[in-house]
């Protein structure tokens, strides 16, 4: 199968290993991965600031650049939920639901390490609604022991621009959030948006408390 990687402009930026993990992991399975160099932001940003002309217009683009793919593929599952609603393509697919949901894998091979508990995001859960395929995979990364997020389903608090209009509102739910995963007693918080990982990895930093945020296609790419 030959499948685009959408890099997204967050993981272009801060999360690059998450992007080059994503293709390791694809080709490991036996696929193509290309790289349309023309691609740009997808238009959430722009969506959610209330400039829907200019978000459209990146959306349009996007079409334009990756439709014809088999598959797209990127690890971030915000970025997905917004160009399925923005766009209508159904090739568009975050990393775990196109290994499992596509592809049909949930052992891609990987071995990590280490105690881990796994955060789902908000748009994981409520617009690509990825449900527990990124747990499965988790489940057969040989010597990763998996440990249950207490009210996993709650916001982090970072949200886009959410967390810059509301700081201290974003910070009051960050806390939580790190509170219940210092509680698992995990070395290694994942979840598959890197937008997500910047705010708790950045509330574990700051507390000095040893706890690492690693995107998802990290852990699955380690062999």
């Amino acid at each position: 199968m030959r499948i685009a990687l959408f890099a997204t402009c967050i993981g272009d930026t801060l999360f690059p290993d998450a992007c080059r993990s994503t293709v390791q992991i694809v080709e490991r399975l036996g696929h193509e991965v290309v790289f349309p160099a023309a691609q740009t932001c997808c238009g959430q940003m722009h969506l959610s600031s209330g400039y829907a002309a200019e978000a459209a217009r990146l959306a349009g683009r996007f079409e334009e650049i990756f439709g014809a793919f088999d598959a797209v593929v990127s690890p971030s599952s915000s970025c997905v939920g917004n160009v399925r609603e923005s766009t209508g393509l159904d090739n568009v697919f975050e990393l775990s639901e196109l290994l499992v949901r596509r592809l049909g894998v949930e052992d891609v091979g990987a071995s990590f390490a280490g105690r881990v508990t796994y955060h789902p995001t908000c748009h994981s859960l409520r617009v690509t609604r990825v449900g527990d395929a990124p747990l499965r995979l988790l489940r057969n990364v040989r010597g990763l022991e998996l440990v249950e997020l207490p009210r996993a389903d709650e916001c982090c608090g970072f949200g886009g621009t959410f967390s810059i209009k509301n700081a201290d509102t974003s910070s009051a739910m960050l806390a939580d959030k790190c509170d219940a995963v210092q509680s698992t007693g995990a070395g290694v918080c994942t979840a598959v948006d890197g937008s997500c990982l910047l705010q708790i990895g950045g509330g574990l930093s700051r507390r000095g408390v040893g706890v690492r945020a690693l995107h998802l296609a990290e852990i699955l790419a380690s062999t």
